[in-house]
Formats: C-alpha cells, sequence, structure tokens
C-alpha cells in the first residue's frame, strides 16, 4: 500500500449515503454546496434505511386530527425525561415538511379516499404512521433518494470509500483521511463542512437487526475528532424479533404490525401469556410497552420456560387465512415459501438489538461541539431520550439529515488543508502490512465483542456484568487489537478496512458501557437487574469525550424549552 494517494476537495463531505446521509447530500447541494457524498458499500444501498418495512410517524393530520405538539407529547413520553426537548421538536415539526417533500418526489405513501393512510403503532395515542406498503416502505423511501441524489448537480457519489479518520486543524475539522478498498490506498479529502451520517450501533451485538454498517464508526469518528456524544447506554431492544423457524429476504422484526393489528398473542414455552405477571396488560393485544415486553421475554426463558429455541412463541393460530390476507396480502405468500403458516403453528421471537438512542452530540443545527463537524440521522443522540417512539426513525433521517445538510452548506467559508493535519491517519493504513499467519482474526475478536455486549452489556444489566465488559473492552483495545494483523484480500483492502471497523466498534463499545456502569437506576432502554427502579434525581443526560485519550463522563442537565412546558398537547 505505497501507492501515490489520492486527494479530493469540496465544500460538504457526506459520510455514509443511507436516508440521513442522501437528506444531507440534498440539502447541501441545494444550498449552493458542492458535495461528495460517499459510502463503503454502494451509495443508498446501505444503512438501516433501506432495511426499513414499516411505518414513518409523523403529524400530517389527513386521516385523523393532529398536530405535531401532539406527536411530541408522544415522544417525550416514550423518552421516559430525557428528550432533548428542542431536537424532539425538530423532528416532530418539521417531519410533516420532509414527508409531504417525499410525496411530491413519488415515493409512493399509501392513500385512502385521497389522503395519506396512517395507521397505529405502539405509544402512539392516535393514527398518525404513513407507509408505502407492508415491507416496502423503507426501500422505498431509499429508491426515490437514489433517484433525487442523481438529479440533483453538485453531487458527486463515491462508494467503496471507508473514512478512518477526520482530519482536524487549528481546532476545526478540515475533511477526512479514507481507505480505497478498491486498492487499498489512502485517500485525502479537504472539506469546508463534514456530516457524519453512517448509522447506529447495534451490530455490536449478537443478535440484531443491523446492517454490516451499522458498527459504531460515526460515534467513534466524532470522538477521536473531539467532538462529545450523549446517551450512549440506551440501546433500543426490540422484543419480537424473529428467533426460528428460519426466515430468509424478510425482516426480523416484521412481526411488530402483525401483532399490534391482529393481536398476535405472545406465550411462554408452556403456551402460557406472561406479561401479566410482569406489571404491564396484554391479553392479545399490543398495548404492553417494549421494555417491559423484552423483560418479561428474558425473565421467562430465564426461568425455564423458554420456546424451543428460547425464545417466547408469537401465535396467530385464532385467526384464518382470509383475516391474515385481509391485513396483509401478499406477505402471507411471501411467508408460506419460507414454510410459515401462521393458521397451523406459531413463530419463536426474542428480544433483538435494533436502534440506538445515544449519539453525537448536537445542536439544533445538527453542528457537534467540534466546529466544522454536523451529524443527522442515528448518528445523532437525544432526540428520543431513554426509549424511541416506534416509527420516528425514519422521520429522523429525514429531518436531521436535510437540517445537517443545510446549515453545513451555510458554514462553508473555506477549504483549508495542511497535508501535515492527515500525515498520522495517512500513516496508520499504509504501516498495516497483511499478514496470513497465526494471530487473532477480525472474526473471532468482533465475534468475542458481540458476546460480551449482549450477554454483560444487553438487555440486563448488572454492575458486576459491566465492570467485567468494560475490563475486557479495554483488554481488546490495548493487546488484542494491536496484534491483529490484516489477512490478505487480493486486490481489495478488506483485510485492512476491518482492522479499523474493530478499532471503532471497541471504541464504541466503550462508551456504552461506562455510561450504562455510571447510570445507577433502571430507565427505558437501560435496565440494571441490581438496581431495578428509576431514580428521578439521575433525570440527566450523561456526555462522553476523550481527554488526553481517556474517556470522560459528565452528567448534563436536560435542554427543556419553556414553550413545550407552557404549549405541549395544547395546540387545537
Amino acid at each position: 500500500m505505497t501507492e501515490e494517494q489520492i486527494h479530493l476537495e469540496t465544500d460538504v463531505l457526506v459520510v455514509g449515503a443511507g436516508g440521513a446521509g442522501m437528506y444531507a447530500a440534498i440539502a447541501a447541494a441545494r444550498n449552493g454546496a458542492n458535495v461528495l457524498l460517499l459510502d463503503k458499500s454502494l451509495i443508498g444501498r446501505g444503512g438501516a434505511t433501506i432495511m426499513a418495512q414499516m411505518t414513518v410517524a409523523v403529524a400530517v393530520g389527513e386521516q385523523t386530527p393532529d398536530h405535531w405538539t401532539h406527536h411530541l407529547a408522544d415522544t417525550l413520553n416514550a423518552g421516559r425525561g430525557l428528550c432533548d426537548e428542542e431536537l424532539a421538536a425538530i423532528l416532530c415539526r418539521e417531519g410533516p415538511d420532509r414527508i409531504h417533500e417525499m410525496d411530491e418526489w413519488r415515493t409512493g405513501w399509501t392513500r385512502e379516499d385521497g389522503h395519506m393512510k396512517q395507521v397505529m403503532a405502539p405509544g402512539h395515542a392516535i393514527p398518525r404512521c404513513v407507509f408505502v406498503d407492508f415491507l416496502n416502505t423503507g426501500p422505498a423511501v431509499a429508491k426515490t433518494l437514489r433517484t433525487r441524489v442523481a438529479r440533483t448537480e453538485g453531487i458527486t457519489k463515491v462508494s467503496n470509500l471507508s473514512v478512518t479518520e477526520l482530519v482536524v486543524g487549528k481546532g476545526h475539522v478540515r475533511g477526512a483521511v479514507a481507505l480505497d478498498l478498491n486498492g487499498g490506498r489512502a485517500v485525502t479529502i479537504a472539506a469546508g463542512a463534514v456530516v457524519l451520517a453512517a448509522g447506529g450501533l447495534t451490530r455490536l451485538y449478537q443478535r440484531n437487526s443491523a446492517s454490516v454498517n451499522m458498527g459504531g464508526e460515526s460515534y467513534a469518528l466524532a470522538l477521536r475528532a473531539g467532538a462529545g456524544l450523549i446517551d450512549m447506554e440506551f440501546v433500543q431492544f426490540f422484543p419480537i424479533g424473529h428467533l426460528a423457524p428460519r426466515l430468509v429476504g424478510m425482516d426480523p422484526i416484521m412481526w411488530d404490525p402483525f401483532r399490534y393489528k391482529l393481536g398476535g398473542r405472545l406465550l411462554n414455552g408452556n403456551k402460557e401469556e406472561f406479561i401479566e405477571k410482569y406489571g404491564a396488560s396484554d391479553s392479545g393485544t399490543y398495548t404492553a410497552p417494549r421494555d417491559v415486553t423484552s423483560y418479561a421475554i428474558f425473565k421467562e426463558v430465564e426461568a425455564g420456560r423458554a420456546s424451543p429455541n428460547g425464545g417466547a412463541y408469537l401465535s396467530f393460530e385464532h385467526l384464518d387465512e382470509t383475516t391474515l390476507r385481509n391485513a396483509f396480502g401478499p406477505v402471507i405468500d411471501r411467508l408460506a415459501n419460507n414454510g410459515i403458516d401462521l393458521t397451523k403453528r406459531p413463530i419463536e421471537v426474542a428480544p433483538i438489538a435494533h436502534y440506538h438512542m445515544g449519539g453525537i452530540r448536537v445542536n439544533s443545527e445538527m453542528a457537534t461541539t467540534m466546529p466544522g463537524l454536523y451529524a443527522a440521522g442515528e448518528a445523532v443522540g437525544g432526540a428520543n431520550g431513554a426509549n424511541r417512539l416506534s416509527g420516528n426513525a425514519i422521520t429522523e433521517a429525514l429531518v436531521f439529515g436535510e437540517r445537517a445538510g443545510r446549515f453545513a452548506a451555510q458554514a462553508v467559508t473555506d477549504k483549508n488543508w495542511n497535508k501535515a493535519w492527515a500525515r498520522k491517519a495517512i500513516g496508520d493504513i499504509e504501516n498495516l502490512t497483511p499478514d496470513d499467519g497465526n494471530g487473532p482474526t477480525f472474526g473471532m475478536l468482533f465475534g468475542e465483542l458481540q458476546s460480551v455486549m449482549w450477554e454483560k452489556v444487553g438487555l440486563l444489566r448488572t454492575g458486576d456484568k459491566l465492570e467485567q465488559a468494560l475490563a475486557r473492552i479495554r483488554e481488546m483495545q490495548k493487546r488484542d487489537l494491536p496484534n491483529m494483523k490484516p489477512r490478505s484480500s487480493g486486490p481489495f483492502a478488506l483485510g485492512v478496512q476491518e482492522w479499523f471497523d474493530l478499532r471503532a466498534a471497541l471504541a464504541t463499545a466503550e462508551t456504552i458501557t461506562l455510561a450504562a456502569l455510571n447510570r445507577t437506576e433502571s430507565r427505558g432502554a437501560h435496565q440494571r437487574e441490581d438496581l431495578p427502579n428509576t431514580d428521578e434525581e439521575q433525570t440527566h443526560n450523561q456526555c462522553v469525550r476523550l481527554v488526553d485519550n481517556v474517556l470522560a463522563l459528565e452528567s448534563v442537565p436536560v435542554r427543556r424549552t419553556e414553550f413545550e412546558r407552557v404549549h405541549l398537547g395544547g395546540a387545537e
């Protein structure tokens, strides 16, 4: 890897090309910036948006009277007192604008009687979630944005570039260094502003609904550049992720609308309903909160009342095929192709890591604490507090993506570049010589990290488990990562990328574990078995940043707004 480097220049660099990244690129370009949109996979084909197959929460009010403040009330209620109210208000207030703009771009939102059809989802007081068709909302959103990116002047798309470091000079982010996955060369990119939109971190867990991109890269890049992170302890576990039988080509979290629309019965291994034993009402309808449902399933498994594959049963055997087809149409045929007949036997489900409420700390313009650096989508932390309201994920991607791109474009004044600023990051790439020896491999170490996170920093946590996890993660950082050499992969640099992926994963895992250890209560998605109660004195956010290469954690007041306190829920 000694070939001459490639150097690129742009006004705005967008890292990550899922829904948030593509919207950021579009917004930056229409605000006069030249944009470089890059991704380590294909543009618009990676990330979480294209995998999202459900609904989008937005107060368009086309079928049921609604207002963005009502959406905000539900969002804050789900967030258990920790939502950044300014960010949450932006999400809910600007959501209708983004959905209407996507409608103009022919996304194809499902309509009924000439209006966007809206349906219920857990945690909402009224039906407000729009969709394209069952299991196709995310792909339709991604396709719409890919088309719009292609038609927008000023956007240059580059695939197969993996950003390894943000370049900081004179206290300002000046661009990035990336790895060319096709040839192994270092690529330097000078930029007036950088938007991080490379998604979340749920790939760090053994059972997850994530794409291979979701390994915490955005958080690690921001941290190493000097920006702060917020609420890293809050990882959302979707309670009824598919477990068995084998399901090919379908979303593992697809059972959510089946359950709340048709009243799927959640049963333990003895075919008994059990949610009521854990302080919630269910009775065949999807009324129990996600965190309570996840906890209940976990405890039933722990008590020896698991289904055969270690989860719970979800049964629709009380429904006939006509009812199922009327609700979900051709999806029933896709299930049949997987050997699943819901009228004849239950499927098995279990909690699965699904989303991250924490992330990069930003202000209302999506600017981070480091000048020149912005964030969008799931890379942003704070808006969802301790637990995300169902349907807010795509809304967040679109709203925060648009704002990040717009404000990043407006902030560009110069593209100062000094080769010396990038020298160390370039050396980090060039010094990773492929080695087919007997040292630790990426698969071995990443697999162990996933196990540690699942077993000790997962759904139910204790102080002892978190201490053990933190010790092992730090040992992997100091001992195992330096000894891991990239495996040769021919003309591609996949082995080198894996080294940087592991570095980012370990850094992000450390922030989650440290924050979870320091939050000595249970709240929302953070559940401590040794400290099961919520402590109102801990109604604060936790921020983490690097100080002299050591993580520093501090508690900060939740950002609230007087307008929301006075007007919340009071709109006509």
